[in-house]
C-alpha cells in the first residue's frame, strides 16, 4: 500500500510540471548552440585547395577545379563539389579545416527522403541551404 502511495503522489507531482513536447512541424525545435547541423557552401569563397576532402574521414566530399580563364589568374574556379549525406557523419572537421570559411555549419536537420539518391547533394543545393547559417565568435 505504501508503495502504491508513493507511486501516486510522485505521478501527481510531475502532472503539475510544464509540459516539454513540440509541436514540431507547426513550431521549431530549439537547438543547442553548438548544434551541428548540415553544411552550407559560399562556392564564390572556395579556393579549391581541398583541404575539407583530405581531412574527411568518410571520404564523402568531392570536390574538382578548373583553371581560372584569365592567365594573369593563379586561383582556381570550383567546378564541382558534392557531399554524400548518406555516409557524412556531420563531424564539422570540413568548416575547421578551411581556410576562406566557404563551408559553415547550419542548424538545418532535415534531410529525410525516401530515396538514397536524395542524399547526395550537389553545388547548387548546397548553395541554396541558408537555413540558420551558425554565427562563429
Amino acid at each position: 500500500m505504501r508503495g502504491l502511495l508513493k507511486g501516486l503522489a510522485y505521478t501527481l507531482k510531475n502532472m503539475k510540471q510544464e509540459k516539454i513536447t513540440y509541436n514540431y512541424p507547426e513550431e521549431p525545435v530549439p537547438m543547442p548552440e553548438r548544434f551541428r547541423g548540415i553544411q552550407k557552401f559560399y562556392p564564390e569563397k572556395c579556393i579549391v585547395c581541398n583541404q575539407c576532402v583530405n581531412v574527411c574521414p568518410t571520404d564523402c566530399i568531392s570536390l574538382t577545379g578548373k583553371k581560372h580563364p584569365d592567365p594573369d589568374q593563379k586561383r582556381k574556379i570550383i567546378d564541382t563539389y558534392d557531399i554524400n549525406f548518406e555516409i557524412c557523419i556531420l563531424c564539422d572537421l570540413c568548416t575547421e579545416v578551411c581556410p576562406t570559411e566557404a563551408i559553415v555549419m547550419t542548424n538545418n536537420f532535415e534531410l529525410a527522403s525516401y530515396s538514397r539518391d536524395d542524399l547526395f547533394k550537389n553545388l547548387e543545393w548546397l548553395d541554396e541551404n541558408e537555413t540558420n547559417v551558425r554565427e562563429e565568435n
